[in-house]
C-alpha cells in the first residue's frame, strides 16, 4: 500500500487516448504520475520516464494501457524496475487466456497481478470510466485508484474473469453496431437509409426490461422461419453490392437453432 505520508506514485505505461487521459485525471488527483510511451512524449503533469522499468521504479501501482499486442512486453520489461509486491494492472482488452498469461509473469517476479476491464470508452470519462477488475492484486489496485476518482468494481475471481466479462458484453455491443452499420449501407444502396435509419431509432427508444426475453424466445421458437428470412435479406445484401457478413453470420446461427430444435 502506498506511503499514507507521501503522494501516491503510479506508473502509466502507455500515454494514447486512453492512457494519456486517466494519467492526466490522476495527476491532476493529486498523484505522482511516472509515463512511458515509446511513442507519446509525456503530457504536462506526468513525469517522463525513459522505459517502462524506469517507469515502474518507486510506483504504488503499474498501470498498463498500451495494447494486447504490446501487453507481454511491457510486462517482461516494466518488472525489472518494480518493487516485490507492487501490484501490475493491465487495462488492456485481451482474451482471459492472455490475462491469465501475465499473471503468470508477474508471479515469477514476484510482483502481484489485476487484470482490469474498461466498460466504456474512456475519451470524456477519464478516469472516471467504470472497471471491473480480477486476480490477487485487484483489491490493492482499487483501493489506491478510487480515493483518487476511479469506480473499481471487484470480481472474487482470478485474472481472466473481468476481461471475459467485457469481451462477453462486446460480442453484443459490437454485433449490434455492426449489425446497423451493415443495414444502414445497404438501405442506402436501395435508396433508403433514412427511413430505415428512423426505424432502427424507434426500435432501440422502444426497448424495455423485456426486450432481452423477447429477442431471446422469438429467436429459438422462430428460428427455422427467420434462417430463411436472413438467408434471403443475405443474397439481397450480396444483390446491392454489400458483403453480407452479419446477415450470413445470422443465418448459420439460426440454421445451428433449427437443427438443434428439431433434435
Amino acid at each position: 500500500m502506498p506511503d499514507p505520508v507521501r503522494p501516491t506514485t503510479i506508473a502509466v505505461l502507455g500515454l494514447g487516448e486512453a492512457g494519456g487521459e486517466i494519467a492526466g485525471d490522476l495527476a491532476a488527483a493529486g498523484a505522482v504520475v511516472r509515463g512511458y510511451d515509446p511513442a507519446v512524449p509525456a503530457p504536462d503533469g506526468i513525469v517522463q520516464a525513459g522505459s517502462e522499468a524506469d517507469a515502474a521504479d518507486g510506483a504504488d501501482l503499474v498501470l498498463s494501457v498500451n495494447s494486447a499486442h504490446d501487453a507481454t512486453d511491457a510486462l517482461r520489461a516494466g518488472v525489472a524496475g518494480a518493487r516485490p509486491g507492487v501490484v501490475w494492472a493491465d487495462l488492456n482488452t485481451a482474451a482471459p487466456e492472455l490475462k491469465r498469461r501475465l499473471d503468470g509473469i508477474a508471479r515469477e517476479h514476484g510482483v502481484r497481478f489485476a487484470d482490469v476491464a474498461i466498460m466504456a470508452p474512456v475519451p470524456g470519462r477519464g478516469l472516471r470510466t467504470p472497471m471491473l477488475a480480477s486476480g490477487d492484486g485487484a483489491a490493492e489496485a482499487a483501493d489506491i485508484l478510487t480515493p483518487l476518482g476511479a469506480t473499481v468494481e471487484i470480481l472474487p475471481d482470478g485474472p481472466g474473469a473481468a476481461a471475459g466479462r467485457k469481451l462477453l458484453r462486446s460480442v453484443f455491443f459490437k454485433g449490434l453496431a455492426a449489425a446497423v452499420v451493415e443495414s444502414l449501407e445497404a438501405a442506402r444502396s436501395a435508396g433508403c437509409e433514412g427511413w430505415l435509419r428512423d426505424d432502427i431509432t424507434a426500435e432501440l427508444t422502444r426497448a424495455s426490461a423485456d426486450t432481452v426475453e423477447r429477442l431471446v424466445t422469438g429467436t429459438h421458437r422462430h428460428a427455422v422461419r427467420r434462417a430463411a428470412e436472413m438467408s434471403a435479406a443475405a443474397t439481397m445484401l450480396t444483390e446491392l453490392g454489400v458483403p453480407p457478413l452479419v446477415a450470413g453470420a445470422s443465418r448459420d446461427l439460426l440454421e445451428r437453432l433449427s437443427v438443434e430444435r428439431s433434435a
